[in-house]
């Protein structure tokens, strides 16, 4: 079966096509500019299925990193890929954003904390263990201050490798915290990838377009602002 990977939760817009009878990438490309996921991800898709030779309907599943990351970024990538689903009878797959970065690193066994910046002093976070090239989940996704995140680790002696763009928010973090089994991973292999969407969807739920929704893990910021408003003046009625 061919996978399409896209990960648009952060500031890289990315796609891969995955080959899981051969085990074989097909194709992957990374876009870092300052246009938007919705300027940039359908040409990238399309680019990189006719450059791998392939047509869209030869896509068996498609995946989408579904969060944590940027709102508007989520709704980009999942946009599409419901898209893509539901025009070609196809499936979907939703996997972690975090936990897709952790398959960037299966070379090494290790403990990886795959971490976002959630602005605000606070990361996304979750845990995985690699062993002998598989991924092994140790916890769920939160949203965490980052002292907080790095006490988290201090309960691991194992080697750790931080990936994502909250990567030297937690090295600060856990150097303060007197943590030395803590490294950043290689800068290749460190930020999200279309590759690492298309592995942890091998083994994922297979979706109806419908069923595919984002994992948010907190409001956006206008929602929080406007029920922060409207608390402050339920109060002052109050008083």
């Amino acid at each position: 079966m061919l996978i399409l990977g896209i990960d648009t939760a952060a500031a890289p817009c990315c796609a891969a096509v995955y080959d899981t009878e051969k085990g074989q990438i097909l194709g992957s490309t990374v876009i870092n500019n300052k246009l938007t996921h919705s300027v940039t991800l359908m040409p990238v898709v399309r680019d990189l299925v006719r450059n791998a030779e392939l047509s869209m309907e030869d896509i068996g599943l498609f995946a989408v990193a579904n969060g944590p990351g940027s709102f508007t970024g989520l709704r980009i990538g999942i946009s599409a890929v419901k898209g893509l689903a539901f025009a070609l009878s196809k499936p979907c797959a939703a996997v972690s954003t975090l936990e897709a970065m952790a398959y960037n690193v299966t070379a090494y066994d290790c403990v990886v904390c795959a971490a976002m910046d959630a602005r605000c002093n606070q990361v996304y976070v979750a845990l995985f263990r690699i062993e002998d090239g598989k991924v092994e989940r140790l916890t769920e996704e939160e949203c965490l201050k980052t002292d907080e995140a790095a006490r988290m680790l201090s309960e691991y002696d194992d080697d750790i490798m931080l990936v994502g763009d909250g990567a030297f928010i937690m090295k600060k973090a856990t150097d303060d915290e007197g943590l030395e089994n803590v490294k950043i991973a290689p800068d290749p292999l460190r930020y999200q990838t279309g590759y690492g969407v298309c592995l942890a969807a091998v083994n994922a739920p297979q979706l109806t377009p419908e069923q595919l929704m984002p994992m948010y893990l907190k409001l956006p910021q206008a929602q929080r602002e406007l029920m922060a408003k409207n608390a402050e003046a339920y109060k002052e009625r109050k008083e």
